[in-house]
């Protein structure tokens, strides 16, 4: 066997976080951060910064690798996961699980050298993320998304109590806008991928409810996440860049799953899936822009 060097192995235990996955949730409270700091004149130091983002890089990357601890065994089985690092063998499920372990360590002394509300909600992100989804919902439910979908709205509210709790509810309204992004973005891959979870066992909406059924909720979870997106501008707190930003790309959200609705196919799962993280970005990019600018 050939030599496993130590850029092999960073490279292994970087894969094993999922960075995919991460950098959307980064990014999420990075925008928050920036959004909450100039929509109220509160602004972090540079030592906070860092915590804030170290916190939540260690805190997600976490998630990812206890998951993947948790889930080794349904990931050997289906094609779009059996290459990852537990599975195919690179790293042993016993130094991933200390691996992910170590990272939440250090997300949690993070949060909480910020404030104790991160600290709170950094735990709960957590717990939510391998405690209730993975471990309880995912194979046994339906609403495994829906009530594993906190953990992935939490960076969002961590990164503006992170900076303050005035205006409180702009932080409660970009957090349930990821909360009801999840949905369409999860449910549009599982259904382009519906062979490997039923051959897994994982009951995810596509393989319980079928095509029909799942197409026709993909398409109200989107008009209903497209609804939430407008709500920050009838806050009153921000401008014409959100809200021209929020209805083109709601636009094409919708055209998109309607497409989807009208002719069901792996292409059109697909594509949703691909623009939906886009999609996000760009109103993240919107809030902070328009808070700097407003």
């Amino acid at each position: 066997m050939p030599e496993v060097t130590v850029t092999d192995r960073f490279k292994n235990y970087y894969e094993l976080t999922k960075p995919k996955i991460w950098y959307l949730l980064v990014f999420t409270a990075f925008g928050s951060a920036i959004t909450a700091s100039y929509s109220t004149d509160n602004f972090l130091s540079p030592l906070q910064w860092i915590f804030l983002l170290v916190g939540i890089v260690t805190g997600s990357a976490a998630a990812d690798a206890l998951t993947g601890y948790y889930d080794r065994d349904i990931d050997a089985i289906m094609d779009r996961t059996k290459a990852r690092p537990i599975p195919s063998g690179r790293i042993s499920p016993r130094n991933a699980l200390i691996f992910g372990l170590l990272l939440a360590a250090i997300s949690l002394f993070c949060a909480w050298s910020i404030n104790y509300l991160t600290f709170g909600l950094m735990a709960f992100g957590l717990f939510d993320n391998i405690i209730v989804y993975s471990k309880w919902l995912k194979r046994k439910s339906q609403t495994n998304i829906i009530l594993g979908g906190f953990s992935g709205a939490v960076p969002a509210l961590i990164g503006y109590v992170a900076v303050t709790t005035e205006n409180i509810e702009i932080g409660l309204a970009m957090a349930a806008l990821v909360f009801f992004w999840i949905p369409t973005h999860i449910w549009s891959l599982a259904l382009h991928v519906k062979k490997d979870y039923t051959k897994a066992g994982v009951p995810m909406l596509p393989v319980i409810a079928g095509e029909k059924r799942s197409v026709q909720v993909i398409a109200g979870t989107t008009l209903l996440m497209v609804v939430i997106s407008l709500i920050p501008y009838f806050l009153n707190q921000f401008g014409l860049i959100y809200f021209v930003t929020a209805i083109l790309g709601g636009i094409v959200m919708i055209v998109t799953s309607l497409w989807l609705l009208a002719k069901p196919s792996e292409n059109a799962s697909w594509l949703l899936f691909k623009i939906s993280s886009p999609y996000l970005t760009a109103l993240f990019v919107a809030f902070m822009v328009d808070a700097i600018f407003h």
